[in-house]
């Protein structure tokens, strides 16, 4: 006889209670494990995705100026790593010494056989003997010294008297007015109104700066209405120059093109000035990114190879067919971070080494006078890229899917860019009339940041065109070795200095 069948009632009842308890408990600890177990599962989806928001983040605060195209003012913002020195003998000939480079034209101060005055000076008072030194002997000029100076700059008025001459045949001829001079009774002189627009868009000064510096330096007080007004009657009187400048460019071998934001307008709203340029001429334009902002700018028109930093738009087939040369500094930044993100790998390094040997080989035979780079340093050189780029390709893969949805890993894009496009990233090896880096246009594009640093965002679109279109102007007629001020007055007076033919220049 079991157990259970020796017990009384009463003993199962006491017995089936005790063990309805003991399902129930276990039944709310099942409950509670479940309960657990999904909190888990909630936490390490949370952990997850919070590990892979900071990576992101990590990865965004580790951009600088040496490994993305962010701009060298942005790596001293706080908790932001600095760039990596370049490590040594990466850079072909080393890093360069701050001040002037070797060969660079440098400017001091000579001893003039002319100068413009020559003031004496004598001994004054008297001697210890008690004889006035004015009654001495002149011995001669025993020193001598020349200063570089400029004289007290004071505004002048000069009034223009038209006087009227009857012939004698009764006609009366009234004399015309000088060029330059304004039909207003009164008004600023050429000279005044070029400073202004000198200042203004050379130098990015504000127009209220603007009028106190003027007022300090020559004692004429224009209005900061007049000196606004200026940058319309400049742009207009450029107007037929930067025609000009446009069509030579579509004829140029070889044109810079870059793009940068501009805060321009109504809060909020970006805008980009665009630039074309070469060694010569500078051309803006103040739009958006768009493609058909491109569409409506010189590109469409150009024939030559253009440099540019790799953005979708200038690859855009609605452009036309153009030759390509993809800037090797950006490049090489791109490169700066796949050394970053892959430590041990040695690809990154091995491109970098490459396409900056690539670079020397350039520069040094076309400081040579060489039409080419030797063929053996030039195909050795691309064989180590291109096995480079190989072994990229194969440490990292392609994730499969859609690129809309599906983000590729640090380095495969450009990998597939130094691959497919090797033409377009080697060509200034082949060619040395192309230069290898964007950095001319990167340079014209620059003087805007200051201009933004200075003013914040401008407000008026129509007015910031026209000082770029000034600025492209003044920056071509510097180019070719002109005096900006001369040629601002001189398109003021209605004859624009004018690029000269490529044939020619």
């Amino acid at each position: 006889m079991s157990a259970l069948e020796e017990m009384s009632r009463d003993e199962l009842i006491v017995l089936a209670r005790a063990q309805q308890g003991q399902i129930t408990r276990l039944a709310e600890q099942v409950s509670r494990v479940a309960e657990l177990e999904e909190q888990s599962a909630e936490l390490a989806a949370m952990n997850t995705e919070l590990a892979e928001r900071l990576a992101r983040l990590e990865r965004l605060i580790s951009r600088n100026s040496g490994n993305s195209g962010m701009p060298p003012s942005s790596d001293d913002q706080p908790g932001k790593p600095p760039p990596k020195d370049k490590r040594a003998g990466q850079k072909m000939g080393g890093k360069r010494k701050p001040g002037k480079q070797p060969g660079a034209e440098g400017r001091y101060l000579a001893w003039r056989a002319d100068p413009g005055e020559v003031v004496p000076h004598f001994p004054y008072g008297t001697c210890v003997c008690g004889d006035d030194l004015a009654d001495g002997r002149d011995l001669g000029v025993q020193a001598w010294h020349q200063v570089h100076d400029i004289p007290p700059v004071s505004a002048g008025v000069v009034q223009h008297d038209l006087h009227a001459v009857e012939c004698r045949c009764g006609r009366v001829h009234l004399a015309e007015r000088p060029e330059g001079v304004a039909s207003a009774r009164v008004s600023f002189g050429l000279h005044l109104q070029a400073l202004c627009v000198y200042l203004m868009v050379m130098h990015a000064i504000p127009v209220h700066r603007c009028c106190a510096l003027v007022e300090a330096l020559t004692g004429a007080a224009p209005s900061p209405g007049f000196v606004h007004g200026m940058i319309a009657r400049a742009a207009a009187a450029v107007a037929a120059a930067n025609a000009r400048i446009r069509m030579l460019l579509t004829l140029a071998y070889v044109v810079n093109c870059d793009e940068t934001p501009l805060r321009v307008g109504a809060a909020k709203v970006k805008k980009y000035l665009l630039v074309a340029c070469t060694k010569l001429l500078t051309w803006y334009m103040v739009g958006d990114r768009s493609l058909e902002t491109f569409k409506t700018s010189v590109l469409p028109e150009l024939s030559g190879v253009m440099v540019h930093d790799r953005y979708q738009n200038y690859d855009s087939a609605e452009l036309g067919e153009h030759r390509h040369q993809l800037c090797a500094s950006h490049l090489l930044r791109d490169l700066e971070d796949c050394v970053e993100e892959y430590p041990g790998a040695v690809w990154p390094v091995q491109i970098q080494r490459t396409l900056r040997g690539l670079i020397h080989a350039a520069g040094t035979a076309r400081e040579q006078g060489e039409d080419a780079i030797d063929t053996g340093v030039k195909d050795e050189l691309i064989r180590l890229f291109k096995h480079g780029v190989r072994v990229g390709l194969s440490e990292v893969p392609r994730i499969p899917g859609p690129a809309k949805t599906v983000t590729q890993p640090v380095g495969r894009v450009l990998l597939e860019v130094l691959r497919d496009r090797e033409d377009d990233v080697l060509r200034f090896a082949h060619d040395l009339r192309v230069p290898p880096t964007n950095n001319q246009a990167e340079r014209d594009v620059r003087p805007a940041k200051t201009q933004q640093k200075i003013s914040g965002r401008l407000r008026s679109e129509t007015a910031t065109g026209n000082r770029y279109a000034i600025r492209g102007y003044l920056s071509t007629a510097a180019k070719h070795g002109t005096d900006v001020i001369s040629a601002i007055r001189d398109a003021l007076l209605g004859r624009p200095w004018m690029p000269p033919d490529p044939a020619t220049a």
